[in-house]
């Protein structure tokens, strides 16, 4: 595998995330920020953040599949989420909980969640993007 997931000492461990990913693979994947839409481009999940994030998860899923990837494959995501306040993380955590169990991965890379003041279109919650790394 071309990831190792590492949580060094001297850094707060923290439990959806590991802080660092080492990446020795040579082919690098790209993946475009994923909104909640579904194959057929309706929105899923309106004013339902949990909802949205487990269908992202998805859609990075499906498009990491694509390139022969998967999420033990990902070096790093970019969460974006309209008007981010701390309250907001259970909902953040039940939708990667869900997409998870779904695709039966366990996988944390490090992560960086930054509130934005709106996406592409008003329903959109959410949007992940995720770097992947092959041998």
């Amino acid at each position: 595998m071309a990831i190792t997931l590492v949580n060094p000492s001297g850094l707060v461990e923290v439990g959806a995330y590991h802080q660092v990913s080492i990446a020795s693979g040579s082919k690098l994947v790209f993946v475009a920020g994923q909104v909640a839409w579904d194959a057929e481009g309706s929105a899923i999940g309106a004013d339902d953040l949990a909802a949205q994030v487990e269908q992202c998860y998805l859609n990075v899923g499906t498009a990491l599949a694509a390139a022969g990837a998967s999420f033990d494959d990902v070096a790093k995501l970019n969460v974006h989420v309209v008007d981010w306040t701390p309250d907001m993380m259970p909902q953040l955590m039940e939708g990667i909980t869900r997409a998870a169990t779904k695709l039966g991965v366990t996988a944390a890379p490090p992560a960086t969640l930054l509130g934005v003041a709106a996406l592409d279109v008003p329903e959109h919650l959410v949007e992940i993007e995720a770097t992947a790394v092959l041998d």
